[in-house]
């Protein structure tokens, strides 16, 4: 695998797990209490947290890149694999 096939594969567990990890946690200003702001959404998150949220995404991405890296390097799951033949 080149370095630009790893890194895509990267980006796109990063993105996806990105997104599995952004509802987590999220409270509303009903839910936490305080009053709406004019001009806010009902459902906008008080404290979205991204920065956390994008840093556990990077641990998360980097573990799952790891066992598709040893996965791939020692070819043990293969096409043929899937088919059934």
């Amino acid at each position: 695998m080149s370095l630009a096939s790893g890194l895509l594969v990267y980006a796109l567990i990063w993105g996806i797990v990105f997104f599995m990890v952004l509802p987590v946690g999220v409270r509303t200003a009903e839910e936490a209490g305080e009053a709406l702001e004019p001009g806010h959404a009902e459902s906008a998150p008080v404290k979205p947290r991204l920065w956390l949220k994008a840093g556990a995404t990077s641990l998360i991405a980097a573990a799952l890149w790891g066992v598709f890296y040893v996965v791939h390097k020692y070819d043990l799951l293969g096409f043929d694999d899937f088919v059934g033949r």
